[in-house]
């Protein structure tokens, strides 16, 4: 056997490599450098972990880690403290004392891993620190915030090439989730990683199921999904997490859902550091939490056991999507991308876009990012097979997702199409500005409201001519356009719409338009099969086993409690849930539970046959 397998058997309790694993940690373990591009939920972890600890013990130094978030670096620490692993972390939450006996201790050969900020270590005084020390390894973790293009992008990243220059002998792997084309690129660019080998795994997660509605009322919809999917019997919910644009939507959206009997928490980056790190930890450690926060809340949370990923505002990219949905269902088990989608959605990104301070070649590839998370949203097709397309990689219908289980109607819409681009003409020909889709929708429907009788608008010749169309349909009608490229949105002039050159073939008759009809957004109704009880690792136990699982929860709950860690870095669900199907009455039965390392064995395997036999 391999060393690394035998670390990965002894200290992590695995009896495999999953996918592309082995491979990796063979080139690290080797020397090689490499970028790896792997789903959430896959085991980038390890990819360095055993890396680190097999060059450690070949006579080089710890592993060092670079990580953008310190609540990562807290969890993994605490996690790798577990199985015996001599792990520690640099960041603003230590004392002076605390960083300098830490910074001792990598001297002196007493750390195996290290995970630092890049802010950290780019200090001259901490390089002249590791230029002293041997190092096994650099590992440069969520490697996407390089990327000035991406969704996540942290200037001090862009300094690590500096890496390269001064070890140019220390092996680098780069990790992160997700990276189409262009942020692979600038990865391999900005990080000197041209020799690099690189590590592609497949992006399907199969376990979490997309689902993306029209919005009519977001937050009452949201309710609806929560409650019909994540609900449980004694009145509490899955953990979840639930992405909102703005700050204030986020505190609004989280005192709604506890008014509605919800234990919802608010995270973004206005709020007290203490606070935001009080919330974090909660997240982390209880059950049943859901919280509503902006997108400084989730890359490297490591929580496994998130049920549900929600959006009540419209991501800015497909890559931001698929990293913000791929927090959830970290486990295997069944899991929900939710999200609601609307016309405000795409006029809000679009003028995001338009009044940033970025260049001209940066706002068109955030307009091109935009445009294919529309594509995805308006699709009528299989979700996972549009998504995964856009990273390169082809599949089947998945038969999970919202459109493989109830396939949308689409119809010919070419002659509303043509109404409603006849309509932004002539109404803007008539007044010399451009109008928002509420008022050229009156137009269409021959309302004579004030505004429609005071620009004259009722002499138009579109005036009425889309009264067989309700406002519902003539705003799906409107959305899709834009979504399209047949329309674009003029911030300047308050979100009004303006034609494109893509829509003077349809207005001449030379292109056909398909749409998505617009169907009435009913309530959520409860599946004959619930994502919560799809998820529940009790499935198929009998009565004795459910009172065994019940026992293991409460004594890994005490002892998370005791260790001040979360309840998974003890011991995952799958992990107990084995034990409880088991019923193992020896330590050498206890051995070949998968996540049962010799550490945790030896550690836990008293206690835990002690709580199997109160049979």
């Amino acid at each position: 056997m391999s060393r690394p397998l035998q670390i990965l058997n002894e200290v992590f309790g695995y009896p495999a490599f999953r996918g592309q694993q082995g491979e990796i940690v063979e080139h690290v373990s080797a020397g090689g450098d490499c970028l790896v591009l792997m789903p959430t939920g896959g085991g980038k972890s390890l990819c360095y972990q055993i890396p680190s600890l097999v060059r450690r013990e070949g006579g080089f130094g710890a592993g060092i880690v670079v990580s953008p978030l310190i609540a990562l670096m807290q969890d993994q620490v605490a996690a790798l403290t577990e199985v015996g692993v001599r792990a520690a972390y640099l960041n603003s939450t230590l004392s002076s004392a605390e960083a300098m006996a830490t910074e001792r201790a990598l001297r002196e050969g007493e750390i195996d891993l290290l995970y630092v900020a890049p802010e950290r270590l780019m200090t001259p005084r901490f390089q002249e620190l590791l230029e002293r020390t041997r190092i096994g390894l650099f590992a440069i973790d969520e490697a996407h915030c390089v990327s000035q293009w991406g969704h996540d992008f942290r200037p001090e990243y862009i300094q690590l090439s500096v890496l390269h220059e001064r070890f140019p002998d220390v092996p680098r792997i780069a990790l992160t989730a997700t990276a189409d084309d262009i942020t692979r690129d600038e990865i391999i660019h900005r990080l000197a990683l041209d020799d690099a080998r690189i590590f592609v795994s497949s992006f399907v997660r199969p376990n979490i199921r997309y689902r993306i509605v029209e919005k009519d009322n977001a937050r009452t919809q949201l309710l609806d999904f929560i409650r019909a999917e994540h609900s449980k019997p004694d009145g509490t919910t899955d953990a979840g997490v639930v992405y909102c644009l703005s700050r204030r939507k986020v505190e609004e959206t989280a005192e709604w859902l506890k008014e509605k009997g919800m234990r919802a928490l608010p995270y973004h980056a206005g709020m007290e550091f203490e606070i935001r790190q009080k919330h974090q930890e909660m997240f982390q450690r209880e059950e049943g939490i859901v919280m509503c926060a902006t997108i400084a809340f989730g890359m490297g949370i490591d929580k496994p056991d998130v049920r549900f990923v929600a959006h009540l505002d419209l991501p800015k990219s497909v890559e931001g999507y698929y990293q913000e949905t791929g927090r959830a269902g970290r486990d295997g088990m069944p899991a929900n991308a939710w999200m609601a989608y609307g016309l405000g959605d795409v006029v809000q990104q679009r003028k995001m876009i338009d009044e940033s301070d970025a260049d001209d070649a940066h706002k068109r590839v955030q307009t091109g990012k935009l445009d294919a998370l529309l594509g995805l949203c308006e699709a009528a097709t299989c979700r996972r097979v549009r998504l995964l397309a856009y990273f390169g990689e082809t599949s089947k219908p998945c038969g999970n997702c919202d459109n493989c289980i109830e396939p949308p109607d689409t119809w010919d819409a070419t002659r509303e199409a043509q109404m409603a681009l006849s309509c932004v003409f002539r109404a803007q020909r008539a007044s010399g500005f451009h109008f928002g889709a509420g008022h050229l929708i009156d137009i269409l429907r021959g309302n004579r409201s004030e505004k429609i009788m005071q620009r004259g608008h009722e002499k138009l010749t579109t005036f009425g001519i889309g009264a067989a169309l309700g406002e519902p349909e003539w705003r799906a009608v409107f959305r899709q356009l834009v979504a399209f490229g047949y329309l674009t949105v003029d911030h300047e002039g308050f979100g009004s719409l303006v034609l494109t050159e893509a829509s003077k073939p349809v207005l001449k008759g030379e292109q056909n338009v398909t749409m998505r009809r617009y169907v009435k957004p009913t309530r959520s109704r409860q599946s004959s099969a619930r994502t919560s009880e799809r998820a529940d690792p009790t499935i198929g136990m009998g009565p004795r086993e459910r009172a065994r699982w019940e026992r293991l929860r409460a004594w890994r709950t005490e002892t998370a409690k005791s260790d001040g860690v979360p309840a998974y870095v003890i011991f995952h669900d799958a992990t107990l849930a084995e034990i409880a199907r088991n019923g193992p009455d020896s330590i050498e039965d206890l051995r070949g539970i998968p996540g049962m390392g010799v550490r945790k064995l030896d550690r836990f395997g008293d206690e835990l046959l002690e709580v199997v036999a109160a049979d």
